[in-house]
């Protein structure tokens, strides 16, 4: 336990709350689904601190059938006395000003994630009522607000046994677009932190439908390798799990091999996910290239001066976690995505130099399956090389002209360029007659692509339908990839709307997660939504999407009398005009954007559901068949 003292003193504010509930988005991001998950993440996180701290075992989560969400937790309860310097109870500093907290005192957390000021207080000032229970000093002490203001002051409402907070807040419907917490949602992120800080219990209550979900990980990051590689042939078990301390950094490491051909790597400091890596990946990807490097040297897997192995040889097939906790962290943008502390990088790069090179002298069955499976990808990314030199002398891939299907746009700006990717000659014909040749682009697909979770680089390249999406896209793949080439900055897959269609589009988005990823993470990537109903009754026409928006639209039509009511099959039965207006359209169209909220769970879907194993894939399916809606036989 820390010998720290943790008490009005350790409050420091560094301005007025202001702003908060007139630009919301400021704080926690957007006002939709994402921004209403933050509110409970935020007050989690002050949870999250205590057990870095050193100070919390347990955490519970709770949904509230009143549309509220709580968090509790077993630690030293937030100061309650007046504060020294402010003369308010600090608590209600806490609560109600920005940037107020003991997040900028170095003594009372060495390690914290909520460092940029956002954090209960704007959970607070976005609620409709917010409800906070301090258990500390033998008291139990309570208050409330509205809307960020004190209802009455602190007060004690009798004796506690032990210490604690516990926060239950409503978010405001005035501001929030919706109210409706998703318990995937949440259960993911309880789990993810579970594995982050092994021996922390966090449970889960739902009482909407009275769930519940227990997590805890003694295994850490360890098992959290053993999650995301689920449905994964694995190369050796267990993962390999490295620890060291560098300076004051933290530095911990868990990594495994499959068979694969893809890598996963979460990178995590001080708990906050870093989809955009930054200086402790960078580290880390150094340090795997030269010891196996040095390894497959020593053992004479590569003689001489042969060209050793790439970093993209030695992530083939990997998949790890790592976690830093840093001192004093500087995040680049508020969402925290990527870290950019120079030190952390040769920090990083030092302890898995050491650690891993020691743990593969004492593990040469381990070490040898790793230098075989790089080696293997060193062989065929000079088979790739080869396959891209082909290509490009039949002008293919760079400054050769376009895929001979490809219907291209006038327009040459990519920022108001689209590109539907169509399922079939028929539809594609159809499309290319009802689009705007100003700004829109039709792609055509004969069939299904080649499913990359099982293929290599080179065996892409000689697929015709790959190179010709690779070719519209103009961003190239694996190390040639560049974002700023993009010819299109909508990429739109309208495909059938039956099992072939949904298969079709599983194909496409696995291409573009495994090997064209920023794609997806900038958000250039939609799914067009096409009606499956026309419905007529005299000269007025209605679209539904659904079988209960076919059933609303009769009703308002003036019921099922008289109603001239047509099924889509697929894309090729409408005519252009109701393609352009139903689904293409820009203004009557309903476009989805595909998003990674999850990348381990995206990364376990995919191997699941497009990788080499049957039996996961069985079970996923036989699990989640009570959640199919329309079912095409």
């Amino acid at each position: 336990m820390s010998t720290t003292v943790y008490d009005a003193s350790s409050i420091q504010i560094l301005e007025g709350l202001s702003a908060v509930r007139k630009r919301p988005g400021m704080y926690i991001g957007s006002t939709d689904a994402r921004g209403l998950h933050q509110l409970i993440y935020e007050v989690l996180d002050n949870s999250i601190d205590e057990v870095l701290a050193g100070e919390c075992t347990e955490i519970r989560v709770t949904v509230h059938a009143d549309g509220s969400a709580s968090v509790w937790d077993n630690g030293r309860g937030i100061p309650v006395e007046e504060h020294p310097k402010y003369h308010r109870p600090s608590l209600e500093i806490v609560m109600t000003v920005l940037h107020a907290g003991s997040k900028f005192d170095k003594n009372t957390y060495k390690v914290s994630g909520g460092l940029h000021g956002v954090g209960v207080h704007v959970v607070n000032a976005l609620s409709e009522w917010l409800e906070v229970r301090v258990r500390r000093d033998g008291q139990e002490y309570f208050q409330r607000y509205e809307r960020g203001i004190p209802v009455a002051p602190v007060k004690a409402v009798g004796p506690a046994a032990a210490t604690g907070t516990e926060t239950r807040f409503k978010p405001d419907a005035t501001i929030m677009e919706t109210l409706n917490f998703d318990r995937e949602t949440i259960a993911r992120r309880l789990k993810e932190l579970s594995f982050l800080n092994a021996g922390v219990t966090i449970q889960f209550l739902d009482e909407r439908d009275g769930s519940s979900e227990t997590f805890h990980h003694a295994g850490g990051l360890t098992e959290f390798v053993e999650d995301v590689n689920r449905g994964a042939n694995v190369l050796f078990q267990p993962p390999i799990s490295l620890h060291a301390k560098r300076d004051s950094t933290d530095i911990e490491l868990a990594l495994q091999y499959n068979d694969g051909y893809n890598e996963t790597t979460l990178a995590f400091v001080n708990n906050i996910n870093t989809a955009d890596g930054g200086t402790h990946v960078v580290g880390f990807r150094a340090a795997l290239t030269r010891t196996l490097n040095d390894y497959a040297r020593q053992r004479g897997f590569i003689k001489g001066d042969k060209e050793g192995l790439t970093g993209e040889d030695v992530r083939e097939g990997l998949t790890a976690v790592l976690s830093v906790k840093v001192l004093e962290p500087q995040f680049e943008g508020q969402t925290k995505a990527r870290l950019g502390n120079s030190e952390v990088k040769g920090q990083v790069e030092s302890a898995v130099n050491d650690k891993l090179a020691e743990f593969l002298e004492e593990h040469p069955a381990v070490g040898q399956n790793l230098i075989a499976k790089a080696v293997q990808a060193a062989q065929a990314r000079e088979a790739a090389r080869k396959a891209r030199e082909l290509t490009r002398r039949k002008g293919l891939l760079e400054g050769g002209g376009l895929p001979g299907k490809l219907a291209d746009c006038h327009s040459r700006d990519p920022a108001e360029c689209e590109l539907f990717i169509v399922e079939g000659d028929s539809a594609g014909g159809t499309a290319k007659q009802g689009r705007d040749r100003e700004f829109q682009a039709i792609l055509p697909l004969r069939g299904k692509i080649l499913n990359v979770e099982k293929a290599r680089l080179d065996q892409m390249l000689q697929n015709e339908q790959i190179r010709a999406l690779i070719t519209a896209i103009g961003i190239g793949i694996g190390d040639e990839l560049d974002l700023s080439r993009l010819r299109y900055h909508k990429i739109i897959l309208m495909t059938d709307a039956d099992v072939d269609g949904s298969h079709i589009r599983t194909l496409l988005l696995t291409l573009f997660y495994r090997k064209m990823a920023p794609l997806i993470t900038e958000g250039h990537v939609f799914i067009a939504q096409a009606p499956l109903y026309r419905l007529q009754k005299g000269g007025r026409v209605a679209y539904a999407y659904s079988d209960a928006e076919r059933d609303r639209l009769a009703t308002e039509l003036g019921g099922q009398k008289g109603i001239m009511q047509q099924r889509y099959k697929g894309l090729g039965e409408m005519n252009a005009e109701q393609l352009a207006e139903t689904t293409m359209r820009p203004g009557a169209r309903a476009l989805l954007r595909v998003t990674v909220e999850d990348a381990g769970r995206a990364n376990s879907l995919f191997q699941i559901l497009m990788g080499e194993e049957v039996e996961p894939r069985r079970a996923y399916i036989q699990e989640h068949a009570v959640e199919v809606t329309n079912l095409d036989i």
